[in-house]
């Protein structure tokens, strides 16, 4: 049985580590994730600002926050496998 030397166990294993965080750094935020879920559904979100959980209206089941976009503040309760239910603020 032959071994494999660690500098090329190091050489195979480095382009999946620096990919592995290159992709934590272009993760989203809740702000912009809830943004692409009204945005799709056909409300204007320019740029998300903000999001904050609104936890005396969440459930369980429904995760309620107040979104923030450069032009106008939401109120959007996130159902699993459903559209979101959206309310204009302001």
């Amino acid at each position: 049985m032959r071994t494999v030397p660690f500098w090329a166990i190091s050489l195979i294993s480095l382009p999946l580590m620096l990919s592995s965080a290159q992709a934590a750094d272009e993760t989203e935020t809740p702000a912009e994730d809830i943004a692409v879920q009204i945005r799709d559904q056909g409300y204007a979100c320019g740029k998300a600002l903000s999001a904050e959980r609104d936890e005396t209206l969440s459930t369980p089941d429904e995760a309620a926050w107040i979104l923030k976009c450069d032009n106008g503040t939401y109120r959007v309760k996130l159902v699993p496998d459903m559209a979101a239910k959206v309310e204009r603020l302001d």
